[in-house]
């Protein structure tokens, strides 16, 4: 994902406001993410992706999603419609195994 790309589509936060939240707040758990900037309290899609770069910030790491703008979002749109996260795509997302 390009920085500026939406990691909480339903809010339209961005992966450079979290990284900016990430750096300026050092927060101790990635809730704190969505209690900032909203992210994670619409639909819930972006969670597991939080957490991920949450973790990313933790061990120092820059946070980041491998996946496309447009792969992401049209797995959201199956997630809504289903319910159900695909694996795959939380796994290439967040580099735990994806292609």
């Amino acid at each position: 994902m390009d920085q500026d790309d939406h990691v909480c589509l339903c809010y339209r936060v961005s992966l450079r406001k979290i990284r900016a939240y990430l750096a300026r707040e050092n927060p101790p758990v990635a809730s704190l993410i969505s209690e900032c900037l909203d992210a994670g309290t619409g639909c819930g899609w972006c969670v597991p992706f939080l957490e991920h770069l949450h973790d990313q910030h933790t061990r120092g790491v820059e946070p980041d999603l491998k996946i496309s703008p447009q792969k992401y979002a049209e797995a959201r749109t199956g997630y809504k419609q289903s319910g159900e996260r695909d694996k795959g795509v939380v796994a290439e997302a967040t580099g735990d195994g994806g292609s």
